[in-house]
């Protein structure tokens, strides 16, 4: 994969499964958030395939946001929205059952049911960094895909970070520079 002239990693075959999530480490500029876009669907490789299969069968590209929960510092929020707009857009968008019952346990989960009608403008940053996680849990897709999850958060939400990566239910691919966030994964793999 390049990024611009700069070749960030070549013949690069990851395998995750649920139950054994990932730490991908390196320096800034070495490729991990690139990586995960990849995962993602979000990030079309330069050369060779970037594929996600589950349970052995490999799912179109189309499908893609309907199986992976991506939470990255640079996601975009709607400000004007509040909480429980933002995740109701998303189930409706999605189609997904019971979205009013869903939404709200999502909230409840990431620790934002006590500010789910406020708009996103008057959240902080760690705030902001827990309705992230949410947009990406509120499907409940099989693969999560965390980009420095635990940047912007305090303790509490750490833990929260920490808690959706030892769920063995999910695939989890967790890139860091963070050695307290790569510890939370028996498995690593150093870009760069």
């Amino acid at each position: 994969m390049r990024f611009g002239r700069r070749r960030l990693f070549d013949g690069l075959t990851v395998a995750v499964e649920p139950g054994a999530p990932l730490a991908v480490l390196g320096a800034n500029g070495s490729g991990k958030s690139t990586l995960l876009l990849l995962f993602a669907g979000l990030l079309a490789p330069t050369g060779g395939e970037a594929r996600l299969e589950i349970n052995g069968a490999t799912i179109p590209a189309r499908d893609v946001p309907l199986r992976v929960g991506y939470v990255a510092p640079a996601l975009d929020l709607y400000d004007a929205l509040t909480a429980r707009e933002t995740l109701a857009f998303l189930t409706r968008a999605r189609a997904l059952p019971d979205a009013a019952a869903r939404v709200e346990a999502t909230l409840d989960r990431v620790g934002l049911w006590g500010r789910m009608d406020d708009p996103v403008a008057a959240f902080s940053t760690g705030m902001r960094q827990r309705l992230r996680l949410a947009t990406a849990l509120v499907h409940d897709p099989p693969v999560l895909l965390l980009d420095e999850p635990g940047a912007t958060l305090d303790a509490a939400g750490r833990d929260l970070t920490a808690s959706l990566v030892a769920d063995g239910s999910r695939v989890v691919v967790l890139a860091t520079n963070d050695p307290a966030e790569a510890a939370l994964c028996p498995r690593r793999v150093e870009l760069g």
